[in-house]
């Protein structure tokens, strides 16, 4: 006779399983066994590939005092935050409009939103490249001085991130009670007031697990960043492509270290806000 999953247990719980937990180990060691070997060997005193020679933070004083990659650090955390800043307030609209209304072509509005999460990078690094070329922005962009001649990328940014937003932005919303909204105009409040001190209160955790998504997205983004970038704007990403082009020094890996690290901190505070745990459910 079958055994039966006791309470509380899922079906990857049934039984002991112990092959799956061996699938699982291994794909983590996979995964992140790359990551963790970066990480050790920005640590080294030896600037050589594959040859530890002793501990040192030698790497991250260069690093630090590299002007070229923190003038490139400096440009992907501007782009990031203007782009989460911009991202964030067309994804909440679009989430509000999706989740409240119903018009002509919804479905189809829906699927063309989403267009940027499901295609590929390169697809749409490309199409944002043939547009600014289409409109001149590619090369009259360059000679603008806002904001630090980042402009293309910033848009480009924006594209593609606020998609994420309005996603995360709604799944928050699918639980809201309307009644909140109509007590709050039985007892005079106008539809703006009700909008602030009602429904965005309630959107928060939301916004800011989506904002902290769109920042991460943009600030490790390479593939859109390439194709949009003008010959005079540097990003993070690209900057470390073009170190590791010729010949991986240990100078890289701790600036890697330090986006790893940058990005794993607003991963995790963004998933500790869109958790229903944390967020109020």
């Amino acid at each position: 006779m079958a055994e039966l999953l006791k309470p509380g247990q899922g079906p990857l719980d049934y039984g002991k399983r112990r092959w799956l937990q061996a699938v699982f180990a291994v794909t983590l060691f996979v995964l992140y066994l790359p990551i963790f070997v970066l990480i050790a060997y920005s640590f080294n005193v030896q600037n050589r590939s594959g040859v530890w020679k002793g501990f040192t933070l030698e790497n991250y004083a260069k690093a630090w005092n590299n002007s070229d990659l923190m003038s490139a650090l400096l440009n992907s955390l501007t782009i990031a935050f203007i782009s989460t800043i911009f991202a964030t307030i067309i994804g909440a609209m679009i989430a509000v409009l999706l989740w409240r209304f119903r018009f002509p072509g919804k479905p189809a509005y829906e699927g063309a939103m989403a267009l940027p999460i499901v295609i590929p990078e390169i697809c749409m690094g490309v199409a944002m490249l043939l547009f600014y070329a289409r409109t001149g922005m590619m090369t009259g962009m360059t000679h603008l001085s806002w904001p630090f001649n980042l402009g293309t990328i910033i848009i480009a940014h924006i594209a593609f991130c606020f998609p994420f937003v309005a996603v995360v932005v709604r799944s928050r919303l699918v639980g809201f009670n309307r009644q909140l909204e109509e007590a709050s105009k039985d007892l005079g409040a106008s539809e703006w007031q009700t909008f602030t001190r009602i429904l965005i209160p309630y959107m928060m955790p939301g916004l800011i697990a989506g904002a902290l998504l769109a920042f991460t997205l943009s600030l490790d983004d390479f593939v859109i960043t390439f194709f949009t970038s003008g010959p005079e704007t540097v990003t993070f990403p690209v900057k470390i492509y073009s170190m590791v082009k010729t010949g991986v020094k240990f100078e890289v890996n701790a600036a890697s270290t330090i986006l790893i690290l940058i990005t794993v901190v607003a991963t995790v505070i963004a998933m500790k806000f869109q958790a229903p745990e944390q967020s109020g459910h």
